[in-house]
């Protein structure tokens, strides 16, 4: 693994290079080869999600001072889910440089969102214990940078299922469908998992604690991509 290659396309160069190689061990490695690899990088990637949500909250806080606190919360929820961070650990080809367990690889582990999204957190983490807070904002900031530019120019309205049934029917006269695709998690704490498509075609994916919310995330990422094709 060229592990220069990631340090090159994230744009840093680490002075203890074996915090990068922790932040890229997935769970299911360690499980395949605890002599070789004692933990994971759960710990950085918990440190590297409270880091994130800082930086993009004081980026907001700056950015907009005439947005309540309702408008920026929303705005960072967009910019710090699941999605949003995997499109960006794709922009430098993070999944490439994941250390998989041999099941997780052969189902398409280096693709998942969950695992991408993860292992940006944990190289955000690495990179702020080996530079600190400005180096892991400016790398942070650069990274999220369109999706911070397509999150704002999205607005902060609430109620993205409308927006996106207005423009369908307005180009294609037909209704978007959501439908369940995963439900996780114990009774008190589910996660719920929703496509909306038309037709056949899938137009967005989301997640959330309940089915409307998971369906308006869904409508969202659609706005989004849609957004983007213009």
């Amino acid at each position: 693994m060229n592990i220069k290659a990631l340090q090159e396309a994230v744009g840093v160069y680490f002075k203890d290079e074996a915090l990068l190689e922790q932040a890229l061990v997935h769970d299911s490695y360690v499980n395949e080869n605890q002599g070789l690899a004692p933990a994971s990088n759960e710990r950085l990637e918990f440190l590297g999600d409270a880091i994130i949500g800082v930086i993009v909250a004081e980026k907001l806080y700056d950015d907009f001072p005439q947005f309540t606190e309702g408008q920026m919360t929303q705005l960072r929820a967009g910019l710090v889910r699941r999605e949003a961070l995997a499109r960006a650990a794709e922009g430098v080809s993070l999944g490439d440089f994941l250390y998989l367990g041999k099941g997780e690889q052969a189902s398409g582990g280096r693709h998942k969102p969950p695992n991408l999204a993860g292992a940006l957190e944990a190289v955000i983490g690495a990179i702020y214990i080996d530079q600190g807070l400005p180096t892991a904002r400016k790398v942070t900031l650069r990274l999220l940078d369109r999706e911070y530019k397509a999150a704002v120019s999205l607005g902060t309205g609430s109620d993205y299922k409308s927006e996106l049934q207005e423009i369908i029917q307005a180009r294609e006269q037909r209704t978007p469908s959501y439908s369940l695709v995963e439900s996780t998690g114990p009774d008190h704490d589910r996660r719920f998992t929703v496509e909306v498509k038309v037709g056949t075609t899938l137009l967005g994916r989301g997640s959330g604690k309940s089915k409307k919310a998971a369906e308006n995330e869904a409508a969202r990422d659609a706005l989004e991509k849609l957004r983007r094709r213009t």
